[in-house]
């Protein structure tokens, strides 16, 4: 009898094993169902407008992984800064919000990715809740400065 209670208790645990790492498997598939149509966001807490930036490639092609930057002036005479970065995800989009709607200037986006790169403007004192696209490039190779034998004769 106690042979077979052991038996018994052994199969019920690893039953719940089986059990509790089938439900672990799929919560992690649900949650990454879930990363691919959330847009990365970043809050400046400067204030109520935001910005959605969507990275695009020459072609049209979401841009993926690309990293987006930005530089915030405020205060008495700009002298307050804030730097904000973040990624895009898997459509390319990417939100920056609580963004001031006071600023002197406008805000200059810079975006690369390997080899890509792009920027984008944006005011809010004109839109505040505004969308963009940035188109993303490669970057063109710049002559060496301290070398200037290496140029052609199209860029002297």
């Amino acid at each position: 009898m106690r042979i077979r209670n052991k038996q018994h208790s052994m199969r019920s645990k690893l039953s719940l094993c089986l059990l509790l790492w089938a439900a672990a498997l799929g919560l992690q598939a649900q949650s990454t169902s879930q990363q691919a149509g959330t847009v990365p966001t970043i809050n400046a807490d400067l204030g109520s407008c935001s910005v959605l930036f969507t990275a695009k490639d020459g072609t049209g092609k979401a841009v993926p992984g690309a990293t987006l930057r930005v530089r915030i002036a405020y205060g008495f005479m700009g002298i307050r800064k804030l730097d904000l970065e973040t990624s895009t995800n898997n459509d390319g989009k990417a939100r920056f919000q609580g963004m001031p709607s006071d600023l002197k200037r406008a805000l200059f986006f810079h975006a690369s990715k390997d080899k890509l790169v792009g920027t984008a403007f944006y005011d809010a004192a004109k839109n505040c809740d505004a969308e963009h696209t940035i188109v993303m490039m490669p970057k063109k190779d710049e002559p060496d400065a301290a070398n200037p034998g290496d140029q052609t004769e199209e860029q002297k």
